[in-house]
């Protein structure tokens, strides 16, 4: 085997990103990549780039203070030449203003929750070398633990009395003691044998591999003391993982007992969409299923602020992860339940109630928005509450003008910051201005809200970005941008993973469609996918850009280029053997092969509910819509990119179609990233996985020079 190249392996990004795009590989066994060269944005006014994204604090978890005076905040700031971010918490004002910072340890500090009384701020950090509550007083001091335990604490919640704090953690679900979960952890982790034995699914979810542990919830009064296991000795997850927080579970308003989402870890657990709610006592002795009669997914329970009713979101369809969220009342004394939004085609997101009980309140995912509607609990009648962009984390406080929300609010234009508004009408507030030093020195682009007819003539709505420096009577290349899911959509939000923001910046016109599958346009338009991957959606994105190109005469319908990751990448990889209208193609954890998918990937349920079932079942489906089955058609150059932790789509489909490439003859180049998983996340990765990809469409969609031969 060829040693390893140190020399090469300190080149700067940009001479790698130069060779890639320019095709001057030395060796068929690719070299290391180095690190950037420069991470830091450039000077000056200019276009918004990667680097820009890594300038930008992220502002998230707002969370009201019981008085209504004050609003805490996380706000993440990434030390990019180090590789990693710091979280720490902040204070505005809810009515805006300057906003203070309240914790400045070099650790991470995050989930503020106020204590009943609004005197305390409690918060999770990672300051003693585990994760654990630690708390300060508003009226001064420094940050003191709360607990000291020996396993990390996931997510937490005060009590409604402020006696005790329930919260999550990982553990063996036999073990008597927190004690002994460390312990057999150190044993088994740390004994230097790598193996690892299963005798059922799921052995792995999405970037981490089964340990035996589970998310149990606890109870641990305030003042310290024993924590107690609530869910003693069961074999099931609370949260649900891999992304479960603090929404997954409610105190009732009398601290008697918990409400919990859970996934039951049996045999099915890989192929089964089955989450249920339960009912738990606050002292530890014993809990019970509420949902049982549902084998589809419950989340998401709320207390009213009376007691007797938990308000929920359920999903109708077994299998299916991206069915239409109902809202569902349950009557906590006699068990009897109201579906309160059937007639409503739409899925919210999340759940508060209104603090007189005759409200609930949404984020809901509504034609490329993530907008607030207020639900009423009587007759399931939604409002929209108006506001800019796109709302999340919606909290619901008081002040002495009445009723307010706090949320984050955030667009394609501007990334997420603190509001609040009046959920009766008025002018929204925003809080907080953290980003405004570097957003004063980037130019962005305005999206353009369009509308084209797809397949059947049904409507598709996409975003068209112009080139940030668009000048007129010049014509700009095309990048189709699609979306991930395939139960997803461009929203009207500032992502940091694929902005189309960074491809408008770099001079490019940027279509980013939600074609069949999308959510936000109702659930038929949703299930419009099922079984047919590669039909009706294909035709949508195509439709769009022939008509993108017709309808718009700054696009240059000759230089046009696609990209996308998970189902986007599938679309990539499909688009590959169905159309040679692209110069260029991009990939990132794109789906090669359905077959070997089915068999790879942690999630059984999703494949065998989008193609009918299990590949011996349906083999005509999976065959039918695997971009492997039309290679032969194959002959666009394309880039792949793809996670070594990538469970949900694992690194097998990238080196498949990788392999495929290169076996074609195709110009082609694969960057792999062995510590990542479905997305990108670290900020030297994901500032070099940009600057491939811009190399990559560089080299392509250049403007094709005039044949002198032609003279």
């Amino acid at each position: 085997m060829q040693g390893f190249d140190f020399r090469r392996a300190r080149r700067g990004l940009g001479a790698a990103v130069l060779a890639l795009a320019l095709g001057t590989a030395h060796r068929a066994a690719a070299q290391p990549l180095a690190p950037p060269d420069s991470v830091a944005p450039p000077t000056g006014v200019h276009a918004l780039g990667v680097r820009d994204l890594w300038a930008i604090d992220r502002v998230s978890d707002p969370q009201p203070a019981p008085g209504g005076e004050w609003i805490a905040f996380v706000r993440r700031h990434f030390d990019v030449k180090a590789n990693k971010g710091q979280s720490s918490l902040w204070l505005v004002a809810a009515s805006g203003g300057g906003a203070r910072r309240l914790t400045t340890a070099k650790a991470n500090d995050s989930s503020p929750r106020w204590s009943p009384d609004g005197g305390t701020l409690a918060f999770l950090s990672d300051r003693s070398g585990t994760s654990q509550i630690w708390s300060l007083e508003l009226a001064g001091g420094e940050p003191r633990p709360r607990t000291e335990l020996p396993v990390d604490i996931e997510s937490f919640q005060w009590s409604p009395d402020g006696a005790s704090f329930g919260f999550a953690a990982e553990v063996y679900p036999d073990c008597e003691t927190l004690a002994c979960t460390k312990e057999r952890t150190q044993q088994l982790e740390g004994n230097g044998v790598a193996a690892r034995r299963y005798d059922k699914l799921l052995f792995r979810h999405w970037d981490t591999w089964e340990s035996g542990r589970r998310k149990h919830l606890f109870v641990i009064p305030t003042a310290g003391g024993a924590a107690v296991d609530l869910l003693r000795g069961a074999d099931l997850d609370t949260p649900p993982p891999p992304f479960g927080g603090t929404d997954a579970y409610d105190w009732s308003p009398d601290g008697k007992s918990i409400v919990f989402a859970g996934r039951a870890r049996g045999a099915a657990s890989a192929w089964t969409t089955d989450t249920d709610l339960y009912l738990a006592a606050a002292d530890g002795s014993g809990f019970r299923c509420i949902t049982d009669n549902n084998l589809a997914a419950d989340a998401q329970p709320v207390f009213a602020p009376d007691g007797r009713t938990v308000a929920y979101l359920a999903m109708a369809r077994p299998g299916h992860e991206a069915d239409r969220e109902r809202i569902v009342l349950f009557d906590v004394t006699s068990g009897a339940r109201r579906l309160l939004t059937e007639a409503w085609d739409r899925s919210p997101g999340e759940l508060t109630w209104s603090l007189n009980g005759k409200t609930l309140y949404a984020s809901v995912a509504d034609e490329a928005q993530r907008r607030i509607y207020a639900i009423e609990a009587a007759t399931g009648k939604p409002r929209r509450v108006p506001h800019p962009g796109s709302a999340t984390a919606l909290q619901v406080f008081r002040t002495r003008a009445g009723e307010r929300l706090a949320y984050v609010g955030e667009s394609l234009v501007a990334p997420p910051e603190v509001w609040t508004c009046d959920p009766h009408g008025g002018v929204p507030v925003r809080c907080t201005d953290t980003n405004a030093a570097v957003l004063a020195n980037v130019r962005m682009s305005a999206p353009q809200a369009v509308w084209f007819k797809g397949a059947d003539s049904v409507a598709v709505h996409a975003w068209l970005l112009p080139p940030v420096d668009r000048r007129e009577g010049e014509k700009y290349p095309l990048v189709l941008l699609v979306h991930g899911g395939p139960q997803g959509s461009w929203d009207d939000r500032f992502s940091f993973r694929w902005n189309p923001q960074v491809y408008a910046g770099a001079g490019y016109a940027v279509l980013a469609p939600d074609p069949r599958g999308s959510t936000g346009y109702g659930q038929a338009f949703t299930d419009g996918i099922n079984r047919d991957w590669g039909g009706k959606a294909y035709e949508d994105l195509m439709q769009a850009v022939d008509q993108a190109v017709t309808q718009t005469p700054w696009i240059d319908g000759s230089r046009m280029a696609a990209a996308g990751a998970s189902y986007g990448g599938y679309m990539i990889d499909w688009i590959a053997g169905h159309t040679d209208r692209f110069r260029c193609l991009v990939s990132h954890a794109g789906l090669f092969d359905l077959e070997s998918f089915w068999g790879s990937t942690e999630e059984q349920w999703f494949p065998e509910w989008e193609f009918g079932g299990t590949p011996w079942e349906k083999p005509a489906e999976y065959a039918r819509w695997s971009p492997s089955s039309a290679v032969q058609n194959w002959k666009t150059p394309m880039l792949v990119t793809l996670g070594g932790r990538d469970y949900r789509v694992p690194e097998s489909q990238g080196f498949a179609t990788f392999a495929t490439l290169q076996r074609r003859g195709i110009p082609s180049a694969m960057i792999y990233f062995p510590s990542e998983n479905h997305w990108i996340l670290k900020p030297q990765n994901s500032i070099l996985w940009h600057d491939a990809v811009l190399g990559w469409l560089g080299r392509w969609l250049a403007p094709v020079a005039p044949d002198a031969s032609a003279h």
